[in-house]
């Protein structure tokens, strides 16, 4: 049998017959309104094909796992605390706990959502759709990309501690988000869905903290308004 191009794999997972292989409890309209991103995120499959196996993407994504995003936050951290510099150590711990709660809530889309990854389209049984399921098996949790969302928290709780860094931490993040795609680990929804989780959860963050703070501040008593005015004697010969 002869193998199927990519071109020709798109178009079988894409078909009517193949799309409705999978139907555990889907919604017909959320489903039809998401049809166009979905056949969009296959296109784009189809396009990385003749980059897919470039080193480049695979050396960036790498720096995106899990392991070497907290390593960097801590690496900021314990840099921060060698040059005595208050606001480089709050800004690391800031970063690892914003990626902390970016990967529970990923982990809590994923374990819900199955979706095989661009990698595997053209295998049996695959499906480039989203379906309720609690899959833990790697192929079928392509949706939402961790990777993302742990850049994006990462670099958004640098730049609300470094205002002035804010572009080149975006920059980078966005390019360990993107790197995703080429390598087909991930479709360019689970990557958005990934950078929205990563920025919601280190805004959760950020308004947690701003609470805590101002519940923590001490408050100034206030000194009661005088209930009876109060005469003073006048001196003699006024």
């Amino acid at each position: 049998m002869a193998a199927r191009s990519p071109c020709s794999t798109a178009r079988a997972i894409s078909s009517p017959a193949t799309r409705h292989r999978r139907s555990r409890g889907s919604m017909p309209k959320l489903e039809d309104a998401a049809e166009p991103l979905l056949a969009a995120d296959v296109e784009v499959v189809e396009a990385v094909q003749p980059i897919r196996d470039n080193p480049v993407f695979e050396r960036l994504a790498d720096l995106g796992d899990e392991p070497q995003l907290r390593i960097l936050c801590a690496a900021t951290m314990a840099l921060g605390a060698f040059q005595q510099d208050r606001r480089l150590v709050l800004a690391g711990a800031r970063m690892l706990a914003a990626h902390t709660l970016a990967t529970f809530a990923k982990d809590f889309v994923k374990h819900r959502i199955d979706r095989t990854r661009p990698r595997s389209l053209g295998r049996a049984e695959t499906d480039h759709r989203l379906a309720p399921g609690r899959s833990r098996a790697k192929e079928e949790s392509s949706f939402p990309s961790g990777h993302a969302a742990g850049a994006a928290a990462v670099a958004r709780a640098f730049a609300r501690a470094f205002p002035e860094a804010a572009a080149p931490a975006y920059a980078a993040g966005g390019v360990l988000a993107a790197a995703q795609i080429p390598r087909c680990a991930h479709y360019p929804t689970d990557v958005g869905a990934g950078l929205a989780i990563g920025i919601a959860a280190e805004a959760a963050l950020d308004a947690g903290l701003a609470l805590a703070a101002k519940a923590l501040r001490p408050s100034s008593p206030e000194v009661p308004p005088l209930a009876f005015p109060i005469v003073l004697p006048l001196p003699p010969g006024t």
